[in-house]
Order: structure tokens, then sequence, then C-alpha cells
């Protein structure tokens, strides 16, 4: 047997060893009250370095009392964790926080490893799920515009590149600022392109008006649910996974309400505290699904002992977008997973959620769906009820209004007539006076 056919090879990627490092900072005053637990950042940042098939052989929490601007810890501390890195032989070194370049490279130095922030490791995962083209420049914008600033000096080999014709030009461009300026003109041109798949969205979103469906969007923290909620609202089949960011780019699906009306919703990113600027700038264009929706439905995974700060991290995002109850937007808080609590801590929960207004629910099993999805129509269905009569031969106009508006009563005469009263909003109702002006509508008798 030769050897090409005896041993196959193996392609893979090698998995790289991790190290995870939570600093955790001290914190005074209502800072340290609203401060989230360090071992549920802990536990998220490993989740966000296994999203990344990253093999975490180690994860600490690092008390960080006062930053060193050169390394973020102290001289020791950075020995303590290159002693790590040599006996446990990691490959990566992830810091929970954002480091600035020269402390990134210093680490590198004092390691003698790959060291990634958590913009930097959020920034990579985002890269590695976006599927359509709209993320991927997204996620390629977001990405430039941070590496622009971690261009330090590493092109040792280059010092710089000799200007003029001539053995005795001036000198020319360093390395760092031709890489700079190539950066800057990539970042241009992505700049340009997002721009026009922006103007594809909004006139998407302009047709998808003039169609009279609500529109709900599904908002939350990463891994609170919201695609096997969405899968279980509209009988979609989009990815769903015990994972940090398991979907990335923004589904619009139909789905049916209670009383027969349909209505569009969308399933976007999940958000996560210290959200990179970048990202949240390079995805406003997506999250403006979340502006334009008629309801907002904010998923909270209440069997997460985080649930409350997760929460505040999801509000400080919605506000920045304007997606508040001040502003006029229709908020509405689902609580999921209530099949992981016990029956205790589940009354409890439940007794909470009907004094907050709040929606419990569990994706996985179906419990509570079905009121969601009536709570949900009894929010966007406020116009007031028509009579409609119709003859025999109205057929089309009977199924569009059965397609587009929500039935509340019908009454068939012996010769074929129908008479209906149903709700139709402002826009439904001129859409179908102009298609259908043969119909009779009056409003309904109260």
């Amino acid at each position: 047997m030769s050897k090409s056919t005896s041993r196959s090879i193996d392609h893979a990627a090698p998995i790289l060893k991790a190290l995870v490092i939570h600093p955790a900072r001290q914190l005074r005053g209502q800072a340290a009250l609203e401060a989230r637990d360090p071992n549920a950042r802990l536990e998220e940042a490993v989740g966000l370095a296994v999203a990344l098939d990253l093999d975490v052989v180690e994860a600490l929490i690092a008390p960080l009392r006062a930053v060193t601007p050169a390394t973020l810890f102290g001289k020791g501390k950075v020995e303590e964790f290159a002693a790590i890195c040599e006996v446990e032989h990691i490959d990566v070194a992830v810091f929970d926080d954002q480091l600035t370049p020269i402390q990134q490279r210093n680490l590198e130095k004092a390691l003698e490893v790959k060291v990634v922030d958590r913009t930097g490791l959020i920034l990579e995962i985002f890269a590695r799920r976006a599927r359509t083209r709209e993320g991927k420049l997204q996620v390629e914008l977001a990405r430039l515009d941070y590496e622009r600033s971690r261009l330090v000096r590493t092109w040792t080999h280059l010092e710089r590149q000799r200007g003029g014709t001539g053995s005795t030009g001036g000198p020319g461009e360093t390395q760092i600022e031709i890489d700079r300026r190539l950066i800057a003109g990539t970042i241009i041109k992505l700049k340009r392109e997002l721009e026009e798949v922006r103007r594809t969205r909004t006139l998407h979103r302009s047709a998808r008006k003039k169609v009279p469906y609500p529109t709900v969007a599904l908002v939350g923290y990463t891994n609170a649910g919201k695609s096997t909620l969405f899968n279980r609202l509209t009988e979609a089949e989009v990815l769903a996974k015990d994972m940090l960011f398991a979907t990335l780019d923004p589904t619009l699906r139909t789905v049916k309400l209670p009383d027969g009306r349909p209505a569009i919703m969308s399933d976007t990113v999940g958000f996560i505290s210290d959200l990179p600027h970048e990202l949240v700038e390079a995805f406003r264009a997506t999250l403006e699904e979340v502006q334009e929706a008629d309801v907002v439905l904010h998923v909270r995974d209440v069997a997460n002992p985080d649930s409350e700060a997760q929460a505040r991290d999801v509000e400080t995002v919605l506000s920045e977008l304007g997606v508040t109850l001040d502003g006029g937007k229709t908020v509405v808080e689902v609580w999921n997973k209530i099949d992981l609590l016990s029956e205790d801590d589940r009354e409890i929960i439940e007794g909470q959620a009907r004094r907050v207004g709040a929606s419990p629910v569990s994706a996985v099993t179906g419990e509570g769906c079905e009121a969601l999805l009536r709570r949900v129509g009894g929010l966007i269905d406020d116009s007031p009820p028509v009579e409609v009569r119709l003859g025999p031969q109205d057929g089309q106009a009977l199924a569009w209004i059965y397609r587009n508006g929500r039935v509340l009563g019908r009454h068939d005469g012996e010769g074929g007539e129908v008479m209906l009263i149903a709700r139709l909003d402002g826009q439904a109702l001129g859409r179908f006076e102009r298609q259908f002006p043969e119909a009779r509508v009056e409003p309904a008798a109260t």
C-alpha cells in the first residue's frame, strides 16, 4: 500500500489553546452597584472564545486595582500570565477588556503569544458568521476601523521606502503610513458600497410599508433565545444554538397572529455588554429594522442569574437608537426560558412578570407563545371595525380582507352575498377602497 493511500491528510485548522483573563476593575458608588458579576463576565468571555473555536485551557479573574498604561496589569501579574502561557503551551491570550494598541503589543512581547482583546474577539466572531453581502461589508468596515488604530511599529524590516527616481531621492512613506493610507482608501470604498446596500434596504422597507403588514422586531442579549423564539412563532428554520452570536444577519419572516392577520417579524443581531462602538456604527442600517418596527419584543433569559444586568446593556443600546417607551415606541419584555426554572423560582418569576407587564414564555416548549402573539395582535390592532358588504362575484375582495385584515364576524346571505365585520388599519383600508371601489364599506355598529 502506498504512502498516499495509507495515511490520510488532515486539512482541518489546528485548534488553538487559549488563556481567558477577565480584569476585575475596582469600582465605587453607583458603578459598583450596577457592575456585572465577575464570574458571569468570565463565563461570557469563555463563551466568546469557544464561539471562535478556541480551546480554553485556563480561565481566571484577575483583580485590577490600578491600570498600568503600558500593559494594563502590573509587572507581577504579567509575569504570572507569562508563566501560565509557557506551562500550558498557550497560543492565544484573551483579555476581556478593551486594550490600547500599545498595551496589546507590549503584552504580546511579554507573553510571547497572540493577544486578543474583547473588541477584537467579537469582531472576529462577527467576521466568521456574516453571510449576507451587507453583513460582510458592515463587519469588514468595523474591522478596518478597529485595525487602523492598531498599526503600531511592527514593520521593522522596512524603515522607509525611497522616494524619487534616482539613487539620491528623498525619504518616502514609512510602511505604516502606506498601510494607513490603503486602509483609509478601503474604508471609503466600503462606505460607498454600504451606502448602496442601505439604499436598497430603504427601498425594500418602503415597499413593505405599502403592504399593510405591521412589523415586530426581536431584540435581546446574545444567547437569550431570540432565534429559537423566532422559529417557534414563524415556523422558520433559522440557526438556533446554545452559543453566543449563533446568528448574525437579520432575518424577516411572516407570522400569523391568532386572529389570522399577518405581520412581519425580524430577528436581529444579539447585543452584548461593551458592544464595540465600531459595530454599533456599522450595523446601524440593520438596526433600523428595530427603529421602524411597530412593536419591539425585548427577549430576556430569565434563567440566567445575570439577566438584570444583561437587560440594562440591551436598554443602553436601544436608548442610543431612540427605541424607548418615552420615545413613543411599544416595547414588550419577553421573559424566555421559564422551562429551565425550578417550580419555586418559576412561581416568583411569573408573579414578577404580572406586576411589570412582561410575557413569560418558553421558546423550546412553546408555553406562553400563543398568549404572546395575542398580546402583540392587541398592541398593533387599534383600528375601529368596519362593515364590508360584498356580492357573490367579489371573491377577490373577500380573500384580500382575510389576507390583510382581521375578520371579527361574517354573515353569508342566501344569494351569495357576504357581510363582514373586520378591522383594517388606515393604510389597508385606503388600499382596499382604491382597489375594490364597488365594495360597500361603512363604520361597524358598536
